[in-house]
């Protein structure tokens, strides 16, 4: 198991501070379409999260409490947590949702001879069924939506998990109310500004605090939700069924 490294008050302060300077330097750019965002960036995608999440990725796999024999992986991208999954369950039947084909195809490819479905669309609106999986696992992609979105998703996954099975969650979180506040604040203003559709996706980052993300997840119906670690506003997060 990864080793937590938390904030101390210092840091938080001298981040919050370039937090503040940061959204104040994109608050008049117009945000890209979320699917276009990533499209974009395939080139250097992976360099740029390994860069930042090398050992949660490495890791991850560790965090499940036995073999899910089933995984549902949503916004996938091109697998880079996979790596993890399959070097601990060598069996497993992983399904993978994504908004971005080319990601997915550069999934297929490092991964041949899995045991693996891929599937673009929205995972919110994609039909998740009832207990189908033995587990499910997001990695760094919620933090782009609101808490009714999540929350609806959450329960969603709750369904779509067997009895006893888990979720994993390594996301970014907010490391307190002011955060949270500045960055859906930022995230309104720039869909008004440039008259998003309220149904289109775009790559804003909106994070939740941390008690905030366990309080969803175990009012979609998770019996326990806890943070196992962090590191600097990195958590990975259990919820059980």
């Amino acid at each position: 198991m990864l080793e937590s490294k938390v904030r101390t008050p210092q840091e938080q302060e001298a981040y919050l501070k370039e937090l503040r300077e940061w959204l104040s330097s994109v608050r008049e750019e117009a945000p890209e379409e979320m699917a276009d965002f990533f499209h974009n960036r395939i080139g250097i995608y992976e360099d740029r999260h390994l860069g930042r999440w090398a050992k949660e990725y490495e890791h991850i796999a560790d965090y499940f409490p036995g073999d899910p024999r089933s995984l549902l992986d949503i916004g996938c991208g091109t697998g880079l947590e996979l790596a993890s999954v399959f070097r601990r369950f060598d069996q497993i039947e992983v399904t993978g949702i994504d908004l971005s084909g080319t990601m997915l195809g550069k999934l297929r490819e490092k991964y041949p001879g899995r045991r693996i479905t891929l599937i673009q669309a929205d995972y919110f609106a994609y039909p998740l069924g009832e207990e189908r999986f033995g587990a499910a696992l997001s990695f760094e992609t919620l933090h782009h939506f609101k808490p009714d979105k999540k929350q609806a998703l959450y329960e969603k996954l709750c369904r779509a998990i067997k009895r006893r099975g888990c979720y994993l969650e390594c996301d970014y979180v907010a490391c307190c109310d002011e955060e949270e506040r500045l960055c859906l604040e930022g995230y309104e203003y720039r869909r008004q500004k440039f008259g998003i559709p309220p149904g289109q996706f775009v790559h804003i980052d909106i994070p939740l605090t941390l008690e905030h993300q366990l309080t969803l997840l175990k009012n979609a119906g998770f019996q326990k939700a806890e943070a196992l670690y962090e590191n600097r506003g990195t958590v990975i997060i259990r919820a059980k069924k």
